[in-house]
């Protein structure tokens, strides 16, 4: 093989949040930043360096480094440089596949004649993404996704390395088990307790092993990856089927109450993405994940497709109410909620603004026999409300009431009263 042959480029934003405000605030630039008060968004290189790490408390961050600067999260600016440097990426190749708003791969492998080597065109890159959007770019080059992105990671900050394919391995197994994708820190301390802590202790047991020891998917996947083996191409422009969001909870009780809560927290992120992505979908899936490596997945399907949160939340909640006697008889380490059949915004069949007043007794009222009248909440609204709190203040700005104070003791439905 030739070096040629490292052809997909992973382009990463260096510490993306904190990196704009440094360059829009000249002041900022050198010191400890930190994006968000009561939760650590994101932090500089320089915070960083203190121990400081994404989703802290600010009290936390604060305690490791009295000095950190903390400034709030402005996701109108963070929104315009991702699109400034996606128009960078476009520019560069036609094949790109974002993967969140400051990542994306690449493939470069028909541009050598016109543009030069793939690592020509990293450097590049990088060149144009300083010198046009003012932000610091780290770019790994590799034969494959898996492969760019580790190399990626492995250059930051603000770094340039190439992963050539006659030394694939050789790169990939000195590093941490935790460089390889999908391990967390449920699935790191699994192979720590097995002595297993280098990729190249991962590729020396075989698949059996692994599948054994972490379960189908999971062993089969990191069997793969710790031998460099990953086909995916690089998917430009591609429409997602389906939107979701998982969270390890990691071993030991997890009280209904706190399930409950992590689900419609998970459910809350994924509509807001849908609604950002103009989505709708119809089919509700839950995915659960038990102590013993074994999972389920429960599904509902909508008569009508929507990005409602409340309608997604309800049916997440009912779909994890009837699996609850699962749960107690294994032991719950991770749960996930996606929603599946999207189809375009413009499909949606809306609710008639009906202007009917309802009437209903409650508390002091009923006793008295006065009439409480109220007009139906528009879901869609108070949506995009919420979607704009979170925008400019943070995604944990602001959260559903139905999360704060509720009872959800074994035994007691997990669904909305």
């Amino acid at each position: 093989m030739f070096v040629s042959d490292a052809t997909i480029l992973h382009a990463d934003l260096d510490a993306f949040y904190a990196s704009v405000e440094q360059r829009d605030d000249p002041w900022l630039r050198g010191r400890p930043v930190v994006v968000g008060g009561g939760v650590v968004l994101a932090a500089s290189y320089e915070a960083k360096s203190y121990g400081i790490k994404t989703a802290m408390s600010g009290r936390a961050a604060r305690a490791l480094c009295p000095g950190v600067i903390s400034v709030p999260p402005r996701m109108d600016a963070y929104s315009r440089a991702s699109r400034d440097v996606f128009a960078v990426f476009d520019r560069t190749s036609p094949l790109v596949e974002g993967i969140s708003i400051d990542e994306a791969f690449l493939d470069v492998g028909g541009l050598r004649r016109i543009a030069g080597t793939p690592l020509d065109i990293a450097s590049r890159l990088r060149r144009e993404v300083a010198e046009q959007v003012g932000l610091p770019i780290t770019v790994g080059v590799a034969r494959t996704k898996f492969l760019a992105k580790v190399a990626s990671g492995v250059a930051k900050p603000d770094g340039l390395l190439l992963v050539p394919p006659d030394g694939e391995l050789q790169f990939l197994h000195p590093l941490p088990v935790e460089r390889l994708w999908g391990v967390g820190k449920v699935t790191a301390a699994t192979l720590h307790a097995h002595g297993i802590r280098r990729v190249a202790d991962v590729a020396s047991h075989s698949e059996t092993d692994l599948v054994s020891l972490l379960g189908k998917a999971t062993g089969r996947h990191l069997h793969a990856l710790a031998r460099g083996f990953d086909p995916r191409p690089v998917r430009s422009r591609r429409r997602r089927r389906s939107l979701g969001a998982q969270h390890a909870l990691g071993r030991g009780y997890h009280s209904p109450e706190s399930v409950t809560a992590t689900l419609a927290l998970l459910v809350e992120k994924v509509t807001r993405r849908m609604r950002a992505a103009d989505r709708l979908g119809r089919t509700v899936v839950l995915r659960l994940r038990f102590a013993d490596y074994t999972r389920v997945t429960r599904s509902h399907t909508l008569p009508v497709a929507t990005a409602r949160t409340d309608t997604v939340r309800d049916t997440a909640l009912g779909l994890l109410y009837t699996a609850w006697p699962l749960i107690d008889d294994r032991g719950l380490t991770l749960v996930g909620v996606a929603v599946t059949n999207l189809d375009d915004e413009d499909t949606e069949q809306l609710e008639l603004p009906f202007e009917d007043i309802i009437e209903r007794h409650s508390g002091v009222a009923a006793q008295t026999g006065e009439v409480v009248t109220h007009r139906p909440i528009d879901r869609h609204a108070l949506d995009a409300v919420l979607d704009d709190l979170r925008n400019r203040f943070g995604s944990g700005s602001v959260t559903s009431a139905t999360l704060l104070g509720r009872d959800h003791r074994p035994g007691v439905p997990l669904l909305p009263d």
